[in-house]
């Protein structure tokens, strides 16, 4: 068995895509989430409009290239979303990377799905889909 290369020249640009996602300490929801297996960690601060979904995201990121580039697919689709959305959307990359169901339609997840091949990478791609449930479910400002 061959396995997928996992660090693709797409899966590198994405790492650079976070500039785009500057944390802001103002931002009234936060939340983070540590991968038990690499140590990588993720931090996302949000911003809801007045129907609920989200308006503004930051992120602070100290992870591998497979976590920065699942942080940025985040960020880039996160916008306009529910938190309901976002939590199914969770849910369903887990399933998948568990080998259970096909790649769940999240923009851009195509980019590191070879990622499912890696179990030790598997925490990395749910960093952000963890720190967002953290920060929704905080209710209030978390330094």
């Amino acid at each position: 068995m061959s396995a997928a290369v996992l660090y693709t020249p797409d899966v590198l640009g994405l790492t650079i895509q976070l500039a785009a996602y500057p944390w802001d300490e103002a931002l009234p929801l936060k939340g983070e989430a540590r991968s038990q297996s690499c140590g990588s960690t993720i931090a996302v601060g949000l911003a809801l409009a007045e129907d609920g979904t989200v308006e503004r995201i930051g992120i602070r990121s100290q992870a591998c290239a497979i976590g920065q580039a699942a942080a940025a697919i985040f960020a880039d689709a996160a916008s306009g979303r529910s938190p309901q959305v976002l939590q199914e959307a969770g849910e369903a990359i887990a399933l998948w990377l568990s080998g259970e169901g096909a790649l769940p339609d999240w923009p851009g997840l195509e980019t590191i799905a070879s990622a499912r091949d890696y179990p030790a990478r598997h925490g990395a791609v749910l960093l952000p889909w963890h720190a967002v449930k953290r920060a929704l479910s905080s209710g209030s400002d978390r330094s």
